[in-house]
């Protein structure tokens, strides 16, 4: 096993974006942990890989996940049938980096969310209205969340 100098935590692992990312770090001599809900849906075998069943509302597992990790990715997707929870779960995410002194997260969200100076083509704005029209208690939630990261950017920048 490598040192702790190494290990990313990465919420949301099971997921397209999430697994792409596994093997980019795995592949650059990172050591990953990854919070899983279903282990069985991961399909990487590394023994680098060590895995924290569990979920993110939970916030003993995002503690369990996160102790002795440098880096956190957050990946996670919301269940689109399910209460929107994007803001609560990276405020705790973000509370956990706090109490563990971990400075740095990435944050990986889809292009749904349009925010003030974005750039985004004709058909990414068509598609972001889309969302909010038809996901709008998700895409509420996402702007919350947007909102805390940015209210919070010193922290995150400058270590929390």
């Amino acid at each position: 096993m490598m040192d702790n100098l190494n290990k990313i935590a990465i919420i949301g692992g099971t997921g397209k974006v999430g697994r792409r990312i596994a093997v980019k770090a795995l592949e650059n001599g990172y050591q990953v942990r990854m919070l899983v809900r279903t282990p069985k849906k991961l399909s990487l075998n590394d023994d680098r890989i060590e895995i924290v069943e569990g979920a993110v509302q939970n916030r003993e597992d995002i503690q369990k996940l996160l102790k002795d990790c440098q880096i956190v990715i957050n990946t996670f997707g919301q269940p689109l049938k399910e209460k929107p929870i994007y803001s609560s779960v990276t405020k705790t995410i973000i509370e956990i980096m706090a109490e563990l002194q971990i400075e740095r997260y990435i944050g990986v969200t889809g292009g749904s969310l349009t925010i003030s100076n974005d750039k985004k083509s004709l058909i990414n704005r068509l598609g972001a209205k889309l969302f909010e029209n038809f996901y709008s208690d998700m895409m509420i939630d996402k702007k919350k969340e947007w909102d805390f990261l940015n209210s919070n950017e010193h922290r995150l920048k400058n270590g929390l």
